[in-house]
């Protein structure tokens, strides 16, 4: 057993999920570098090729993010020339977003990159583990998805139970 008094915070599900996200955005970033694409760029460029001409508040609820970050990605991504603005066709007030002929090119090549970057994520693991590791992923964010300030749409919770909650531990 170690004697480091900080193996109890970097044995925490929250310290290390964080750091798991750091990692895996580094190696997103490693993978694309040429592009300087973030990832929060790659997700909004993915959203708009599967659903051409939502809103700007649909792509936020689709990726779990608040509308002020997705609103300066966005406007990241309109002056690059990879997303484009319409009128609504069912809300003339909201405006449409789509790729351009730029920004489904850019998707195109990172495409290669963003896969390369998921398997080294994963590389630690067994074809197994994998499968696990992100069924046990997407356990945790499914059941914690509506507590959250900005949750995902879409993936609501299987079980629609409110997780538990334990009291404190107290200490004797």
């Amino acid at each position: 057993m170690s004697t480091d008094p900080l193996e109890q915070l970097y044995a925490r599900p929250g310290f290390m999920i964080r750091r798991a996200n750091q990692i895996a955005v580094s190696v997103f970033l490693e993978e694309t570098g040429a592009f300087r694409v973030t990832t929060t760029q790659y997700g909004i460029l993915y959203v708009l090729k599967q659903r051409p001409g939502i809103d700007q508040i649909s792509v936020a609820r689709l990726l779990g993010l608040d509308r002020s970050t997705t609103g300066m990605v966005l406007r990241k991504l309109e002056l690059g020339g990879y997303v484009g603005r319409g009128i609504g066709v069912d809300d003339r007030r909201r405006r449409s977003l789509q790729l351009t002929r730029a920004g489904e090119k850019m998707l195109q090549r990172l495409a290669a990159p963003a896969q390369r970057a998921k398997m080294r994520v994963l590389s630690p693991f067994t074809p197994a583990e994998r499968t696990t590791f992100l069924r046990m992923l997407d356990k945790l964010a499914r059941n914690f998805n509506d507590s959250t300030r900005v949750p995902l749409e879409g993936r609501r919770a299987i079980d629609k139970r409110p997780a538990r909650r334990r009291a404190p531990h107290k200490q004797r």
